[in-house]
């Protein structure tokens, strides 16, 4: 898990070098993208205080080459696909655009409401495909009928052209097998950071498999004084050393794990944006890897 070349700083100040691409489902895209929900605001429950900068961090985005955004019609609700498409329509032809949808309300109608949320996507963001919809569920659990149904519902979307890929989000090791014994995973998107490496067993059946993992929360979880990666004082320590920041030894600590991991960190801030993008140039030596090793353990 380490990486050949010595340690050294990154520049946030200047759009880094695709370091290396991973496919996507049908599509190859750079490791490093953009997770647009903090445009949202807190909870991505609001609109952005300052639209016009939301507009500039996606446009930013593309800009220093990122083909990898992740986003969902309910994250506003209503919000964040119509700033993506306020910023960037009509978007490049090499741009990713990857959303979710859930079963909120126990109807008894899931793959209805699973189809509508796909919809409901397509036509906020101007697109006739998606590269990918997650189904996302409230939590990992077991494998039932339920849960063939709702993969039914997805495998249909893509048959008709909906969207390119089925990727599934906050699921366990049985529901990745079964599903991906079934029919093609594009993606897996699962909280996974340095001090929660609970999703390890399904971190390891998609490098197998060779199917996209795309952990959520990359930085840890909740932000602020909390947060038990950007205040670790490994994490911390690490940074200092290299002269690198935080967020970059936390987020190329996931990338050096496996080429399978792509990253969706999220920020309403051009800066930490370029930050976070420059992390694909930081090297963690064999001194940082055993001391990061401990964190959250």
């Amino acid at each position: 898990m380490s990486l050949s070349r010595p340690a050294r700083g990154a520049d946030p100040g200047l759009p880094a070098r695709p370091m290396s691409t991973f496919p996507l489902g049908p599509r190859r895209v750079r490791r490093s993208g953009y997770g647009a929900m903090q445009l949202a605001g807190p909870w991505a429950v609001n609109a952005p205080p300052d639209r016009a900068s939301a507009v500039g961090v996606l446009r930013a985005a593309v800009a220093a080459g990122i083909d990898h955004i992740d986003t969902a019609q309910y994250y506003g609700p209503d919000v964040v696909n119509d700033l993506i498409r306020e910023a960037l329509y009509p978007y490049p032809r090499e741009l990713a655009i990857v959303s979710k949808v859930g079963v909120f309300r126990d109807t008894g109608h899931d793959a209805r409401q699973l189809r509508e949320g796909i919809e409901e996507n397509l036509r906020s963001l101007r697109v006739g495909q998606l590269a990918a919809v997650n189904l996302r569920l409230p939590s990992p659990g077991r494998v039932d009928a339920r849960f063939d149904d709702q993969l039914a519902a997805m495998v249909r979307a893509r048959d008709e052209g909906l969207i390119a890929g089925v990727g599934l989000s906050n699921v366990s090791l049985e529901q990745l097998r079964h599903a991906a014994d079934g029919t093609e995973i594009a993606c897996v998107q699962n909280l996974f950071h340095l001090a929660d490496r609970g999703s390890t067993p399904v971190l390891q059946e998609c490098i197998r498999r060779g199917i996209a993992f795309v952990p959520f929360c990359p930085l840890g979880l909740p932000r602020g004084a909390a947060n038990p990666v950007l205040t670790s004082p490994v994490v911390i320590q690490t940074a200092a050393r290299l002269g690198v920041t935080p967020p970059q030894v936390a987020l190329q600590w996931l990338l050096q794990l496996a080429p399978d991991v792509l990253l969706i960190p999220g920020t309403g801030s051009t800066g930490h944006l370029l930050e976070n993008l420059a992390a694909e140039h930081v090297a963690l030596d064999d001194q940082a890897l055993r001391e990061l090793a401990g964190v959250g353990a």
